[in-house]
C-alpha cells in the first residue's frame, strides 16, 4: 500500500520550492518533511527528489506526483457525493498563462464556482511551456499553446487570443520615425514578459528581425502595459487587455496588420473525475465569448 502521507510530503515539497514552506503549508518541522523524504526513497530504493542544482522531481517522483494529483481529485468526486468525508476545502492545482489570468479566464469561471465551489492554486506560467508542469504530475490541469497532450491527459482547443505589438505615440516617433524598417526595429527596445516568452521574437521575425535584439525583461503583466505607456519600449499585448488604451490613442500598433495569434487549449487528466470533465466542457462553451475559433486538434 502506499503511504499518502509520504506522498502527500513529495507534494508539497516540490510545490513549495523548498522544505521550509512545504513544511509551513502542512503544519510540521521541516524535519519532519524532511524524514518523510527519506523514509519514501528508503521504501522505494531510490531517489524521488534532485536537491541540486535546484530542487525537482526525480522521473519516479514525477510518476508520483502525477498518481498523487490523480487521485486527489478522484477523491474530490467521492467527497462531493459523500460530503460527511470530507477533511478539508476541494483544490485544483491549475497552470496557465499570466495573460489569460489577467483578460478572460476570471470571468470564464466564476460561474462555474458559484454552482461548483472549489479553491484553484493557480500556477503561472508561460502559455509556452504550462504543459510541463502537467508533465511532471504538478497540476491537474493546465492551459497552453500546445495542442498535444501528455499521456494520461485529454485536451479540448478553446480559441486563440490575439496579440498586437504596440508602443506609445512618443515612443513611436522617436524610435521608428520612418516606420517599422528592419534596421530600425533591430535597435528599438522592446519588453518581454520573461525567459520564457517569445512573442516579441516571433513579431519580429516575420518583419524580417532576428535575435539579438535590445529588450527589458518585466514579469508583470500590470508592469508590461505601464511600461508600454511610458514610453519604454514595445511590446506585444493581448488585445483582450489594451481596447481602452487602443481607443484613446495611448498605445498604437508598431507595425499595423501584423499580429502574433496564439492558440490556447485547455488539458486535463482523463482519470480526475467528473469535476474536471465539467470544468472542461464549461470552458469551452465560455470561451469563444473572448477567444476567437480554433479547429480542435486530431486525436
Amino acid at each position: 500500500m502506499l503511504d499518502y502521507k509520504l506522498l502527500e510530503a513529495l507534494g508539497a515539497v516540490i510545490n513549495h520550492a523548498g522544505f521550509e514552506r512545504a513544511a509551513r503549508s502542512l503544519g510540521l518541522t521541516q524535519s519532519a518533511v524532511s524524514q518523510r523524504i527519506k523514509l519514501l526513497e528508503a521504501r522505494l530504493g531510490q531517489p524521488v527528489l534532485v536537491r541540486s542544482p535546484v530542487l525537482a522531481a526525480t522521473d519516479l517522483g514525477r510518476r508520483l506526483l502525477n498518481h498523487t494529483q490523480q487521485v486527489r481529485l478522484l477523491e474530490d468526486e467521492l467527497i462531493e457525493a459523500m460530503p460527511q468525508l470530507s477533511q478539508g476545502e476541494r483544490r485544483l492545482r491549475v497552470a496557465i498563462n499570466a495573460d489569460s489570468l489577467t483578460t478572460w479566464w476570471p470571468a470564464a469561471i466564476g460561474d462555474f464556482l458559484r454552482l461548483r465551489p472549489m479553491l484553484f492554486d493557480l500556477v503561472v506560467e508561460d502559455q509556452d511551456i504550462g504543459l510541463e508542469r502537467m508533465r511532471q504530475g504538478d497540476v491537474g490541469a493546465c492551459l497552453c499553446s500546445s495542442p498535444k497532450p501528455v499521456q494520461g491527459a485529454r485536451v479540448i482547443a478553446l480559441g486563440h487570443m490575439r496579440y498586437r505589438a504596440l508602443a506609445s505615440p512618443d515612443f513611436l516617433h522617436r524610435h521608428l520615425p520612418d516606420g517599422p524598417t528592419p534596421e530600425a526595429l533591430a535597435t528599438t527596445p522592446a519588453i518581454v514578459f520573461g525567459p520564457n516568452d517569445q512573442l516579441q521574437h516571433r513579431f519580429l521575425a516575420t518583419l524580417g528581425v532576428t535575435a539579438p535584439f535590445p529588450y527589458h525583461l518585466c514579469g508583470s503583466t500590470e508592469g508590461f502595459l505601464r511600461l508600454a505607456l511610458a514610453g519604454i519600449g514595445f511590446g506585444l499585448m493581448p488585445e483582450l487587455q489594451v481596447t481602452g488604451e487602443l481607443d484613446r490613442g495611448t498605445l498604437q500598433d508598431v507595425a499595423p496588420g501584423h499580429v502574433v495569434d496564439v492558440p490556447l487549449y485547455w488539458h486535463y487528466w482523463r482519470q480526475g473525475g467528473e469535476t474536471l470533465t465539467l470544468l472542461a466542457n464549461h470552458l469551452a462553451r465560455q470561451a469563444p465569448r473572448w477567444l476567437s475559433p480554433l479547429h480542435p486538434p486530431p486525436d
